[in-house]
């Protein structure tokens, strides 16, 4: 991995050299979908424009706009699709409204992990797969960062049986709040800036919003007790959206330069979700010893497991491009998933003290 950044800093310095004759200043507006106050995702976009406009000596200036200002958070792909912004910087399952195919680019329920996902899309055709979907849209795809395993949740009471999900209120999103719906749960959409009141007046009984860093920023773990483990993001890959007529207008030292910074800035948003997850959690084993973390009982997730391959089984027959992302993926994780438990998961269960 650092030999590829030394490689790419190489190449960026010599297309600089090739190109030092160019002084023009470009401009690029980026719409996020998170305020800068989010953990780790409200940074990355201030962390790509420092990188880009270091390494361009200021030829290349970005402008960030985040969801106070354009007031479109889960629209961003809209904005850099018809131009209005030159790169979002959202999530591709938002949008699976607008094309189903988006949400294999973030992640699905009981799909792979970040190290299988990052092998997949580099190695494995997933490059080219989101390439072909994403042209459809007039936009280029980097990818923006992943967060790693997403919590199933923050539950006001415990789940021991199929029974206790019927007639819950449930905010949680996507893919996975289309599965449980399956299961009887009521799955509802919440503004962030909701979601705690929502949960203390008792409006939603649950709330799936990230992980441990993320989590106790909206103060969850004061109002519920029940902490479960994820099984519906178990991967979150954030994207950086470029418009591709904007991108095709920059010099090619420029684009070289923001997907390198773009590329930087990915590496740092996992590693930084991995430490900073590490912390919050320990933290709130000792200031909240009341928590209690469980994982869903094996028949709910065996029942949420037939629901998700249901709905996407479903999908594939309507879309043939679906149905090869699909594929792809499955096959990729029948081959991982055996090194994965091989390799980490024995490391793990044999040396643990």
């Amino acid at each position: 991995m650092r030999l590829h950044h030394v490689l790419l800093s190489f190449l960026v310095f010599c297309v600089i050299g090739a190109n030092a004759s160019d002084t023009k200043t470009y401009r690029l507006k980026l719409a996020t979908s998170w305020a800068n106050t989010v953990p780790i995702l409200g940074e990355a976009p201030l962390e790509l424009k420092e990188m880009v406009e270091t390494m361009s000596n200021g030829r290349l200036q970005i402008r960030i706009d985040d969801p106070t200002k354009h007031k479109a958070g889960l629209a961003v792909m809209d904005l850099a699709k018809t131009g209005q912004y030159d790169i979002g910087y959202t999530a591709s399952y938002y949008y699976k409204g607008k094309d189903f195919k988006l949400i294999f680019f973030t992640t699905v329920p009981f799909g792979l992990l970040p190290s299988e996902q990052h092998a997949w899309f580099e190695y494995g055709g997933g490059k080219e797969l989101a390439k072909k979907v994403y042209e459809e849209h007039g936009l280029l795809h980097f990818q923006g960062g992943n967060t790693g395993m997403q919590m199933g949740g923050w539950f006001k009471k415990e789940i021991t049986s199929l029974e206790d999900l019927k007639g819950l209120k449930v905010r949680i999103p996507g893919m996975g709040g289309e599965v449980m719906s399956k299961l009887g749960v009521l799955a509802v959409t919440v503004p962030l800036g909701e979601l705690y009141m929502s949960l203390e007046r008792g409006n939603i009984d649950a709330v799936e919003w990230i992980s441990p860093v993320f989590d106790m920023n909206m103060g969850f773990q004061k109002i519920a007790k029940f902490y479960y483990t994820g099984w519906q993001e178990p991967a979150s890959e954030t994207q950086f959206l470029f418009n591709k007529k904007s991108f095709d207008k920059l010099p090619k030292d420029l684009q070289l330069i923001l997907e390198t910074a773009m590329s930087k800035v990915a590496n740092r948003v996992l590693e930084k979700a991995v430490y900073q997850n590490a912390l919050a959690w320990d933290k709130i084993k000792t200031e909240h010893p009341d928590i209690k973390v469980a994982s869903f009982p094996k028949e709910v997730l065996v029942e949420l497991a037939k629901a998700n391959d249901a709905i996407l089984d479903e999908q594939a027959t309507k879309d043939p491009v679906f149905k090869e992302i699909l594929d792809s993926q499955r096959a990729f994780i029948n081959k991982a998933r055996a090194w994965t438990k091989m390799g980490d998961y024995a490391y793990i269960n044999n040396t643990e003290k």
